[in-house]
């Protein structure tokens, strides 16, 4: 049997589906935090963030401990499992999570 595996993306702000969500990451009080929003809700937080951003002081990045990119102990990279999920047929995006369907069925077959 075929199986077609469908990512939706959706705004966290509204629920809404839509092709055009990308992820943005910030942080507050020491807590990162990572939303994926459209372009017209990043404006509003963007916008909503303003006076403060302004009024702030920018500080560099901060670096990962170990220096290498983070990375789940527990499987596979997101890379690897895109590279699976398009060598068995499966639907995966280029970016943002690999959804759990692709996560499931990789380890179903490994």
């Amino acid at each position: 049997m075929a199986q077609k595996i469908v990512t939706v993306y959706t705004d966290d702000l509204t629920g809404a589906e839509s092709e055009e969500v990308q992820t943005h990451t910030f942080s507050l009080d020491g807590v990162n935090y990572e939303i994926d929003l459209v372009s017209e809700n990043y404006d509003k937080l963007v916008e909503a963030l303003s006076p403060f951003t302004s009024g702030g002081r920018r500080i560099g990045r901060t670096k990962r401990a170990g220096g290498s990119p983070k990375q789940a102990s527990n499987g596979p990279s997101a890379e690897e499992l895109r590279a699976w999920a398009r060598e068995n047929g499966l639907q995966v995006s280029e970016r943002g999570r690999v959804p759990a369907s692709i996560r499931e069925a990789y380890a179903k077959a490994h």
